[in-house]
Order: C-alpha cells, then structure tokens, then sequence
C-alpha cells in the first residue's frame, strides 16, 4: 500500500445511506456509504459555515448541512444551491477485506 492510503475505519462503521466524521492530520474528512454498498470521501467540513457534514443527513447520494441545509452531493462534492456554492473536494477511497481507505 502506498504511503498516501490511510485507514479510516471497518466497513459496518457506517450504516447504509450514512456518513461517518474522521480526522487526520489536523484536517477533518467525511466518508459515506451509499445504498449500493459502496464508499466515498469528501471534506468533512461545509463550505458555507465549516460545519461538521457529518452532523448532516444523508439521503440519494445527498449530504445535508445540519446548520444552514447547504447540500452537497457526496459522489462528486458538487454544491447542490444556495447557501454553498463552493464544492467540497473528493477524495479515492478503496476497501480492502473489511476496512476502508481514503487517499489524502
């Protein structure tokens, strides 16, 4: 494994349709699992306000902003409308047997 690969958790971490916070490197991240079993990684923190996404809901590849319902798409980072118009950026994930990676 490259030295950019760093563990973030085993798979049931994260429920279904769920988003998990996870810091490293004084930076905070947010992984999801998607209904289809698969898994993706953003910024972990709103572009509007710098909220915790993972305090947000998640809901048809969505993420919520809990503070002012900024949304995001969490596949692609995209800004979904006011208030954020800044995208969160994506990061690779891999899952490897029960565990779950994000490249930084």
């Amino acid at each position: 494994m490259s030295g950019n690969w760093i563990q973030v958790c085993g798979k049931d971490e994260i429920d279904e349709e769920d988003v998990i916070r996870f810091d490293h490197g004084g930076r905070t991240f947010a992984v999801y699992r998607s209904p289809d079993d698969e898994f993706f990684a953003t910024d972990g923190l709103c572009t509007h306000e710098h909220i915790h996404l993972a305090d947000g809901l998640v809901m048809d590849e969505i993420i919520e902003c809990p503070k002012h319902n900024g949304r995001f798409n969490y596949k692609t980072g995209e800004a979904k409308g006011a208030p954020v118009c800044v995208n969160l950026k994506t990061y690779p994930v891999k899952v490897e047997g029960d565990t779950v990676f994000i490249s930084v």
